[in-house]
């Protein structure tokens, strides 16, 4: 998983490696009347610029944190979106929207890479201690 969550960069497949950069995060009930976690990020490659907003469904995330036993808190919704975006970049899904929400499927997938590279740095630091 990526350290620098705020800004950073994703290939897509055509060869080009877009920059991202994450705005803002809000509760999208205050801004769409939508049950959401809004993610807000600018993405360029060469001269092409894009905005995109990343809308993780509240009652999914609650879900989730339940079966694993984790609290909802903005630093894994950063995650989550992160890895979404990167996601979308890596396999051109989605690309022609401006608002996209992931499924539970996707972002239970995305918690699980997250997991396991929290697992790894815990095992690196471990053995470096």
């Amino acid at each position: 998983m990526r350290e620098q969550l705020r800004n950073f960069q994703a290939s897509d497949p055509f060869g080009r490696t877009w920059d991202v950069e994450f705005r803002w995060l809000q509760n999208a009930i205050s801004i769409r009347h939508a049950d959401t976690v809004d993610l807000k990020y600018y993405i360029s490659a060469g001269d092409e610029r894009r905005e995109l907003v990343v809308a993780l469904p509240h009652p999914v995330l609650l879900k989730l944190c339940a079966e694993r036993s984790r609290p909802l808190t903005d630093a894994w919704c950063l995650r989550l979106g992160a890895a979404h975006v990167c996601h979308m970049i890596a396999t051109w899904a989605d690309m022609d929207k401006t608002l996209v929400t992931p499924d539970a499927q996707e972002i239970a997938a995305h918690n699980a890479k997250i997991e396991a590279a929290g697992d790894s740095a815990r095992e690196l630091a471990a053995r470096t201690r």
